[in-house]
């Protein structure tokens, strides 16, 4: 690749766009929410939110133009429910949304924090009041997962992260009815040595589906004698066969470097969970959190991430 680096995400003049400071209840941080567009156009963010306890629960915000004027829930949207769901103990964290058009319905994957570490768990809503637990789906330790938003060979089929070694890979997984997952599948693995995604790799974003495969943003986080950096990287999947990587980029194309992102509860570390795609089909407004701290935002073009990747040598 050529010493050009264009400049694929850029962050907005106003991050972060959601702080702390902007909840109608007292709470330590906001950050790494999942996001949709709803059919009248609103944006609606699913917050992780954490506690002054240190526990995570959901609250939605939504705004009319997905920048600002964020009209927040005043109280939680989505509590732990340890006593139904005693895995989600320790609290639920880091959602992805998914419209379903076949279910009519929002298929929501989160993190559930259980006695044993992180777990993923499904649930669904119409409408973002009212929620059908599914309960755990992959057991500890398994996290950054999302379901495909349409059945692949008559199966639904969910991205995630398991994690049984030092390192940990992106697996694919398959379910007749969004309950019992098997036909477990690995999906890209994480790479070796001294690669800016060696060892750990994770979904950000949920999959979008574009006419030359399943652009997928992922993040790699690269150990440092300082700590661990965040940063995000593409891949291409196929259509009908998702198991199948068409192209994978060798380079990062957006890091941690402003204020709020280098540091914060959690410094250097930059980590979508969701994005909306403007009507136009090609503007992409990615929300990520920052540092674990707040909520901030950058735009970008799928056309143009699809070209980085299809020139990435």
């Amino acid at each position: 690749m050529s010493n050009s680096h264009p400049e694929l995400l850029r962050r907005h003049k106003h991050n972060p766009i959601l702080t702390a400071a902007n909840w109608p209840y007292p709470v330590n941080s906001v950050f790494n929410p999942g996001a949709v567009l709803l059919a009248d156009g609103t944006t609606l963010l699913l917050c992780r939110v954490e506690d002054r306890r240190g526990q995570s629960h959901l609250c939605a915000a939504r705004s009319a133009n997905g920048v600002d004027d964020w009209r927040i829930d005043p109280q939680p949207t989505l509590m732990p429910d340890p006593e139904h769901h005693p895995e989600e103990i320790w609290g639920i964290e880091d959602p992805r949304i998914t419209h379903v058009p076949e279910l009519n319905q929002y298929v929501i994957v989160y993190t559930a924090f259980t006695r044993d570490g992180p777990g993923v768990a499904l649930a669904t809503t119409e409408d973002f009041h009212t929620f059908k637990r599914y309960g755990v789906i992959m057991p500890p330790e398994d996290k950054d997962a999302t379901l495909l938003p349409r059945r692949i060979d008559g199966r639904w089929a969910l991205i995630h992260r398991p994690v049984s070694s030092p390192r940990a890979h992106i697996w694919l997984s398959y379910s007749p009815d969004l309950t019992h997952w098997g036909g477990h599948k690995l999906m890209m693995e994480a790479r070796r040595g001294g690669w800016w995604d060696a060892n750990k790799i994770g979904l950000s974003s949920p999959p979008i589906e574009t006419p030359k495969g399943w652009l997928v943003i992922y993040h790699g986080v690269r150990h440092t004698a300082a700590g661990a950096i965040y940063r995000l990287g593409l891949a291409l999947f196929d259509l009908k066969n998702p198991e199948l990587c068409l192209k994978r980029g060798s380079q990062w194309f957006f890091g941690p470097q402003e204020a709020y992102e280098l540091h914060g509860d959690v410094g250097n570390v930059v980590f979508p969970c969701g994005h909306t795609l403007l009507p136009d089909g090609d503007t992409l407004h990615l929300y990520y959190g920052a540092a674990d701290t707040s909520i901030a935002l950058a735009t970008g073009s799928v056309v143009a991430m699809l070209d980085w990747l299809e020139k990435d040598k």
